[in-house]
């Protein structure tokens, strides 16, 4: 793929968000605090899922593997 082909369709991209957003109406400096925010939202999601949706999943699986008739592990 040429590297021109991958730029404008970077740029299709961020204009989509721009108009799905409806944030092309912003002037720019409300648009950079949009854009802030909307960057630290999306950061605090990413990194609450990375911290603590593995310790669910493992106590999910040890709970149903409880239910289910798993071997208990034995506790040293």
């Amino acid at each position: 793929m040429d590297f021109k082909h991958v730029k404008d369709y970077i740029y299709w991209l961020y204009y989509q968000y721009l108009l799905i957003t409806c944030s092309y109406v912003l002037e720019p400096w409300e648009r950079s605090m949009f854009h802030t925010i909307t960057v630290t939202v999306v950061a605090m999601v990413v990194y609450t899922a990375y911290v603590f949706v593995p310790i669910h999943v493992r106590l999910a699986f040890e709970f149903f593997s409880q239910i289910f008739g798993g071997q208990p592990e034995s506790r040293v």
